[in-house]
């Protein structure tokens, strides 16, 4: 079951006469993650901010608790790993120059700190994550090799797929399941916190910083 939205006051930043930024309703985002984001479903939601140009919603950046606790210990160990968030949707309708960028940060600045921002551009869809360069988040380089279950005609997750079925149904129905290199991702890092705490949880961050990547084409 998915988790529910949390709560909390209604809040709008202002970016200026055209734009501005809201905390949204899970239901505001279904049209974009279901119908205009690549993935078409719906990831673990716990925070989701609006993009609106003259009050008409025209994109959205949701954020959740990552499905790996493994992911949220690697980056600064135990003493962090219930302060991470992934930032998992970012979809805009148009798409237009700077839309993605003013949607990012200001729905950074308006997160519950301290946190720990992790988000991921996928190199099979050709992204390089300009969009956290022009936001300032720390690039540490692309996500390990990983092999992951998909099941022919579906976009069902890899972890869903091994919750629903077994690993001997898997392997004996090769006209189903296959089992994939997981496409490696670039995975980016962003601290929402005072100097103290960002300072503090640098110090041990587990992965190390890179420069940003370019696109090759």
């Amino acid at each position: 079951m998915q988790q529910e939205l949390e709560i909390a006051t209604e809040t709008t930043k202002i970016l200026n006469a055209n734009y501005s930024v809201s905390r949204i309703s899970r239901s505001q985002t279904e049209k974009y993650i279901l119908e205009i984001h690549y993935a078409k479903r719906f990831p673990q939601i716990k925070y989701a901010f609006g993009l609106f140009k003259e009050n008409l919603l025209v994109g959205i950046v949701t954020y959740g608790i990552p499905a790996s606790r493994s992911l949220c210990k690697g980056i600064a160990g135990k003493e962090y790993i219930n302060d991470v968030l992934e930032l998992n949707r970012l979809c805009l309708l148009n798409n237009l120059k700077n839309e993605a960028s003013m949607l990012v940060a200001s729905s950074l600045k308006q997160l519950p700190k301290p946190k720990i921002i992790v988000s991921y551009a996928d190199s099979s869809q050709n992204h390089v994550g300009y969009v956290y360069q022009a936001t300032n988040f720390t690039y540490t380089g692309l996500s390990d090799k990983h092999k992951e279950w998909r099941m022919l005609g579906s976009n069902v997750h890899s972890k869903n797929i091994c919750k629903m079925y077994s690993l001997e149904e898997r392997k004996n129905n090769p006209d189903k399941f296959i089992h994939i290199d997981r496409p490696r991702k670039h995975r980016y890092i962003y601290i929402c916190s005072d100097k103290r705490y960002k300072k503090k949880m640098l110090s041990k961050m587990k992965y190390a910083t890179h420069p940003y990547p370019k696109c090759n084409s």
